[in-house]
């Protein structure tokens, strides 16, 4: 279903320009903007944000590009192709729904998702619209990372416990420089609210906001989706039956409401666990992942992926490893031309965002979630 789901009618030439439309134009947005504009045959040609500070920086970059406030009266251009969503958490699914529903293809950064529920819808409007959706999960377009999938997994044995860390992401820490302390008037903050409940302008809520529950998912959804992902991969399961989390804010008492340290634990009905912990503590530093299997174990930190056979004796396979957005993009291109499914597809991205959204639900209501993994519901008590 999801192949035909793709039989789209347009037929790409090799000469055909990629007309793109950024929604969401602050630093991750206008980073991968223009990474797709560095690719050949593309053309930046809408740009929005509700600051039109950040839509004057695109347009810096790309003279030509229309600019707009509203993401649905952008949506109205008909020469638009694809469009990349790079908003606040809390804006994803909507923006996402509304991009798929104009007949444009979409490459949205990661967690797809702010709440667990809206990964289906936005599957759907993918799928009953035949468009293609990328999520912005990097590595999935990394060569080194499928070979180490394809060289070590078989060595591995069978994969009991898959270890995750990122601790000390500066991304979570970043306060709002003074000229931001009073609302520019330039800046719509009830528009940047969108759904989220009406509150005052608050500088950090919108220069940080992952560090607000409201408007993203802390460090689970936005760290822990990039790992899961790859557990998801080289394990070959996406979809847990229990999740259990514990955590707080134990050392920033700035306001924020995602914890500065957690630790998620993930149950998979294959019979292994994943575990994601970080804190954003001065101490700790660093981010990566351990597969434990029981002929050896795979460790993936500091951009080298480490072999370590159980045996004694036996020395490790040690080589370099990196992800690349640029290859991410030119993937999410190519299949925007060939109609092929991405490598980050959009229920790719919806497994990898639901399994931290569970670790997120277990934190904030303290108890085990239990997970149905056919129907993907969480269980009554």
């Amino acid at each position: 279903m999801a192949m035909t789901a793709l039989s789209y009618g347009r037929v790409w030439g090799a000469n055909d320009t990629i007309a793109m439309g950024v929604i969401g134009c602050g630093g991750r947005g206008r980073h991968v903007t223009a990474t797709f504009a560095a690719q050949p045959k593309v053309r930046v040609a809408a740009a929005c944000d509700v600051f039109s500070a950040r839509v004057d920086m695109v347009q810096q970059k790309a003279p030509g590009a229309r600019g707009f406030s509203d993401h649905r009266r952008m949506l109205e251009m008909k020469e638009l192709d694809c469009v990349l969503v790079a908003t606040p958490d809390h804006w994803h699914a909507e923006t996402t729904i509304d991009a798929l529903e104009a007949g444009k293809d979409v490459y949205v950064e990661k967690p797809l998702t702010l709440t667990i529920d809206e990964g289906p819808k936005i599957v759907r409007a993918a799928r009953v619209n035949q468009r293609i959706c990328q999520v912005g999960m990097q590595r999935r377009s990394s060569e080194g990372y499928h070979a180490a999938k394809r060289d070590f997994m078989p060595k591995l044995g069978k994969v009991t416990l898959a270890r995750t860390w990122w601790h000390g992401n500066g991304a979570h820490l970043m306060k709002a420089p003074p000229e931001m302390r009073t609302k520019p008037d330039n800046l719509d903050w009830g528009r940047y609210l969108g759904r989220v409940k009406w509150r005052e302008y608050d500088p950090q809520m919108y220069w940080n906001f992952r560090a607000y529950l409201e408007f993203g998912g802390g460090q689970v959804t936005d760290l822990f989706t990039h790992w899961v992902d790859m557990v998801h991969l080289f394990v070959g399961e996406d979809v847990p039956v229990a999740a259990v989390a514990a955590g707080g804010i134990y050392h920033y008492k700035d306001g924020r409401t995602a914890p500065d340290t957690i630790c998620v634990l993930n149950e998979y009905p294959g019979g292994f666990t994943a575990t994601f912990e970080a804190t954003l503590a001065p101490g700790m530093r660093g981010t990566g992942m351990e597969l434990c299997g029981t002929e050896g174990r795979l460790l993936i930190a500091g951009g080298q992926c480490e072999f370590h056979p159980a045996a004694k004796g036996e020395p490790p396979v040690i080589r370099p490893i990196s992800d690349s957005t640029e290859a991410h993009v030119a993937n999410f291109l190519d299949c925007v031309r060939s109609r092929k499914l991405p490598n980050a597809d959009v229920l790719i991205g919806h497994r990898s965002a639901q399994a931290s959204h569970l670790g997120n639900i277990a934190y904030l209501e303290q108890r085990r979630i239990k997970f149905d993994p056919v129907r993907e519901e969480i269980l009554p008590l």
